[in-house]
């Protein structure tokens, strides 16, 4: 098809994530991790066809042996998973985890030092910190660090919290170096005033005034309650932006005739769409504003032509025979290179209140309500 050698295979990863209903990040490391194991890592892949080897097992094999020649990852395959003479299998399989990583780690010192040396150098440059939700309208907060600044941190909160224990705060350990992070991250402890932060809260202006209880939505969490919401919102300082919805609870569209949506209608795609990518399976962030029918193809650049991606799934996009087309119910409808389909639900900023519960459902709760009675 003319396609140069540096662009083909481009979207193949996003294809398997589409078909394996994972994100596009899960399905690149599927695909990288099957080449490995076909063209260099044999032994692996014959347990795990034997059934004595998991995926994971086999990923963090290949994980620790990454920086290698492909002739040492060869020989650390051969030496931890080869079959014995008499087809016993080796000793590997009985390992756990955090043995079979350390195992695969020291062999991969002892083959070639200088690479895996080399190779921690450079992890430094994937610092990061992020943020994804948990339950009850919580968050984990997690970063990448260095060993030494990874350490320096907890000790620092370590510190905070056995002096908060000395000085008689009733708190739990827990508790005190969670809120201790807060504070010195937020600068809260030493101002000694509330955070100016912009959190974006959607919800109905009835909700907002007490005269409704349908759930807020808040942008890269999710639903939440509104009493929660309202509580948020006399805890700071807070920037109330106006976003109108229809009758069932979507935002009003907006359009532009620039190539480049405003930012404010990317901010409003952004708010649509929840935050995260549009993408089946993918959590990801949004980081670009999409064209789902291509600009030069005479796509609009409208709230219904426009979609939330991150990076890799509107990169994945524009390989060679990829198609989009937005459904006439605010859908998306993606069609791979293989022909195969994928429809991405319209987006609710937040969701109006559930319809009833049907008989079935209502004999459902009622028949769990007395097993848990019973027991």
């Amino acid at each position: 098809a003319g396609v140069p050698v540096r662009k083909q295979g481009e979207g193949v990863a996003s294809q398997v994530a589409l078909a394996r209903r994972v994100s596009p990040e899960k399905g690149a490391k599927m695909l990288g991790l099957a080449k490995i194991l076909i063209a260099e890592m044999p032994h692996t892949f014959a347990l795990m066809k034997a059934g004595l080897f998991s995926q994971w097992q086999a990923t963090i094999l290949a994980r620790e042996t990454a920086c290698l020649s492909v002739e040492d990852r060869r020989i650390i395959d051969h030496r931890l998973c080869a079959f014995g003479p008499d087809g016993e299998a080796p000793k590997v399989v009985s390992m756990g985890l955090r043995q079979l990583e350390n195992t695969a780690k020291k062999l991969a010192i002892s083959l070639d030092q200088a690479s895996v040396v080399a190779r921690a150098a450079n992890a430094v440059k994937d610092r990061r910190v992020s943020l994804r939700p948990a339950p009850d309208t919580m968050t984990w907060l997690g970063a990448l660090l260095p060993v030494k600044d990874g350490v320096a941190v907890f000790a620092a909160l370590d510190q905070a919290a056995k002096a908060a224990h000395a000085a008689g705060d009733e708190r739990t350990r827990g508790q005190v170096l969670a809120d201790t992070l807060v504070d010195r991250v937020t600068g809260r402890e030493a101002a000694g005033v509330r955070p100016k932060v912009e959190v974006k809260i959607v919800m109905t202006a009835d909700s907002l005034a007490g005269d409704a209880d349908q759930p807020a939505f808040v942008e890269g969490y999710g639903p939440v309650p509104v009493a929660w919401a309202r509580d948020a919102l006399n805890d700071a300082e807070v920037f109330v932006r106006r976003l109108f919805t229809d009758p069932a609870g979507r935002l009003v569209a907006m359009e532009s005739k620039s190539r480049k949506a405003p930012d404010g209608l990317a901010e409003f795609i952004t708010i649509r769409d929840g935050g995260v990518c549009r993408t089946n399976g993918c959590d990801a962030p949004i980081r670009n504003i999409d064209h789902v029918e291509r600009h030069a193809d005479g796509g609009e650049t409208s709230s219904r032509n426009l979609q939330g991606l991150c990076e890799r799934c509107n990169q994945a996009k524009e390989a060679l025979g990829w198609q989009a087309r937005p459904g006439p119910d605010g859908s998306i409808i993606t069609i791979t290179p293989t022909g195969h389909a994928y429809t991405s639900p319209p987006p609710d900023a937040w969701t109006p209140d559930p319809p009833p519960l049907s008989q079935g459902e209502l004999r459902l709760r009622e028949v769990l309500l007395d097993h848990r009675l019973a027991a």
